[in-house]
């Protein structure tokens, strides 16, 4: 730090109580207009971040390629990521040093992130190091630590020239860290394997990956023990970006973000020529044109500068109004001067399918736009208007996978209120016709299989490649886990010899499953039969061709649509059985019998009887109790035993005939809380 600016220090309090919106957004006005360096503590829920004095902006112009380093860190969840992003933050003086204390996850900034310790949006941070007398600019482009956000992860890694491998010693090579460590070396990244003090999972990491053990090094991203080698090790072995300031403009879009007054900010990572504010550019995937209005760099916030160099990785602000418009790996060049896209793109595709609908019916237009807003945020969400009978209008969201819907969930509760049914997840079906094929993702839809009318040629589900890391001694119970779920192919091969006191040997076990396998209750039962020990990650596989059917309930002979499954044959009778215990459970009882069915096609699979309240209608026909016991007294009782007998069946009878008339024009109600009772517990 120099003494060339003068340093003021605000201290802002940005909880929702403590800090009005309009006084932080007055805040970063200041932060990028004044003079002067800025110093500004943000109290951010419990933890603090502290914001280290940044000039007004950065010559960019001073860091060619050959000073330019952009890297990502590929961790498990909760292995330490977010802890050696904060530290090499305050290394590099980012960000400050907190006087007690130390910062945590500076760069998970949602309330979902913190609570769960998970990275759901990546984050960039631009830092600049000093080495070997040159002053070196590192972009840290993170990544999201969880198989749902693959898609993201792809994208991030395509913006950079190597790879942090963050691995705790204590929890050992997962799943997920395997799957990105070969989306890096596909790309031809350069790895740098970092692990957490003890040496025993050296050898792991040598059979895992083909890393030789001299190039580890060994960290306390806590403590900051060993963190200067890891800057080190940046500078030293990742190759510098390749870029040409003379050639025309190649802008890679690699994430996005949602301002309110400034629309959809695009981070980018600038392949050739030179970008600044005026400019005027193109999307090779859409066709629109827009004009540069801001260009900077996160600095972690955002900084501005003159412009951006090739090799450099940063924001721009183009007037974009909607996120639809900003397709994550799409190329920008400018108005005029047409480039080769960047290969590669495609647009994010939904694995996982749930209809979203209030609790209360008027508040649907609320909610509609609660999600439309939070989709600002999170592009890889699609929306569709659905209309159900029994929970009447809401929203069909398309999501990469049940723990992006969880967050999804989270996020819509926490931001906006919602008070929210989700149904029961599902999957994207391909139904093949003798003359086209149609995708199917709503129950609803799917059509009767068994029907021959239909004109149903075959139907296909999506299929996925499954790794599950787990101990030696949980292979078995992960195997029957894995054929319970139907899965097929299954191989495994160990990972280490588990020869240490410490640990026992590790296997690697890979099959394929059915994706509407694993959106249920696969990853709680992973987790219980393994004690919490195994890591599970996929992949996409395709399609197959598969025996699935549609299951509909009945309530009094009608169906309720938002009930509808699609399950496979073998497992009908079981998920039929289950689902009518959980209706019988949850469905209150009515003034008339309601039977409660699960029906594959014209198939009545499981039953479960629903009692009528009954009212004793013969309460009145009994007199009060008598003192006088002679013979006439028992002559006179026995008459009128008869006739209350008679009485009494009269009424039985007029009750019966009322009743089968109310089952036969009456319906069965399920209200809310039922339903929130039914979708909230896992369906198999």
């Amino acid at each position: 730090m120099t003494s060339n600016f003068d340093v003021f220090e605000i201290r802002a309090f940005t909880t929702r109580e403590m800090l009005p919106g309009w006084r932080h957004a007055c805040l970063k006005v200041l932060l990028r207009c004044q003079p002067v360096r800025w110093s500004i503590t943000r109290h951010l829920s419990s933890t603090a971040v502290c914001l280290a004095a940044t000039p007004k902006s950065l010559r960019m112009e001073e860091f060619p390629c050959e000073v330019i380093r952009n890297f990502s860190i590929i961790a498990h969840i909760d292995h330490g990521k977010s802890t050696l992003a904060d530290r090499l933050l305050e290394l590099t003086g980012t960000i400050q040093t907190k006087s007690t204390g130390i910062n945590q996850q500076v760069l998970d900034k949602l309330k979902v992130e913190r609570e769960r310790g998970i990275t759901v949006k990546a984050q960039t941070a631009s830092m600049i190091h000093m080495a070997h007398g040159k002053q070196h600019l590192l972009n840290l482009i993170d990544t999201p630590g969880h198989v749902d956000f693959a898609w993201e992860v792809s994208r991030s890694l395509a913006a950079c020239q190597g790879a942090l491998l963050l691995v705790d010693a204590s929890q050992g090579v997962q799943a997920q860290s395997i799957s990105v460590f070969h989306i890096a070396k596909e790309r031809g990244l350069k790895i740098i394997p970092v692990l957490t003090k003890p040496e025993r999972m050296a050898a792991q990491l040598q059979s895992t990956f083909g890393i030789d053990p001299s190039e580890i090094l060994h960290i306390s991203a806590k403590t900051g023990q060993g963190v200067e080698a890891v800057l080190r090790a940046i500078v030293d072995r990742i190759p510098p970006p390749s870029g040409n300031i003379n050639s025309p403009l190649k802008a890679f879009m690699f994430d996005s973000l949602y301002d309110r007054y400034r629309g959809v900010i695009s981070l980018v990572s600038i392949q050739d020529g030179i970008i600044q504010k005026g400019d005027r550019i193109a999307s090779c995937h859409t066709r629109k044109k827009y004009e540069i209005t801001e260009v900077g760099v996160m600095h972690p916030e955002e900084v501005p500068t003159s412009s951006l160099q090739p090799g450099q990785v940063g924001y721009i602000a183009c007037n974009m109004k909607e996120s639809s418009e900003a397709h994550i790996g799409d190329t920008l060049h400018r108005v005029g001067v047409l480039v080769d896209p960047m290969p590669g793109f495609q647009p994010s595709k939904a694995m996982v399918y749930a209809g979203v609908f209030p609790v209360d019916s008027n508040d649907f237009i609320k909610l509609e736009e609660s999600i439309k807003r939070l989709t600002l945020t999170d592009r890889s969400v699609t929306i569709q208007r659905e209309s159900s009978t029994a929970l009447g209008q809401g929203c069909r969201l398309g999501f990469l996978g049940t723990l992006h819907m969880d967050v999804f969930r989270q996020r819509l509760e926490d931001e906006y209120d919602a008070n929210i049914i989700i149904t029961a997840p599902t999957v994207p079906y391909k139904v093949v016709y003798k003359d086209k094929t149609v995708m199917i993702s709503n129950p609803t839809e799917f059509p009767d299989t068994s029907d021959t009318s239909s004109k149903v040629k075959q139907v296909q589900e999506p299929v996925v490649n499954a790794s599950i890391i787990v101990p030696e001694e949980y292979m078995g119970e992960m195997m029957n886990l894995c054929f319970a779920h139907r899965a097929e192919n299954l191989d495994h091969r160990y990972l280490d010899s588990g020869s240490t006191l410490e640990a026992s040997a590790r296997a690697i076990l890979t099959c394929t499953l059915p994706l509407s396998e694993i959106v249920t209750d696969f990853f709680d039962q992973l987790k219980s039969r393994s004690s919490g020990y195994a890591s599970f990650d996929y992949e996409d596989g395709g399609y197959k061709a598969s025996d699935l059917a549609k299951m509909v309930f009945l309530l009094n002979g009608k169906p309720v649509d938002a009930l509808a499954l699609i399950v496979h044959r073998s497992a009908q009778h079981e998920v039929g059985r289950k689902w009518v215990k959980k209706l019988h459970k949850v469905i209150p009882r009515q003034l008339f019998e309601v039977p409660i069915q699960a029906a594959v096609g014209k198939k009545i699979i499981a039953r479960e009887t629903l009692s009528a309240m009954r009212a004793d209608v013969t309460a009145g026909l009994y007199g009060g109790t008598y003192t006088i016991r002679s013979p006439i007294f028992y002559a006179a009782h026995e008459i009128s035993r008869i006739g209350h007998y008679e009485r009494k069946m009269k009424h039985l009878e007029n009750q019966k005939e009322s009743k089968r008339k109310m089952k036969r024009i009456g319906s069965v109600d399920l209200p809310q809380d039922a339903f929130f009772d039914i979708l909230s517990t896992k369906s198999k």
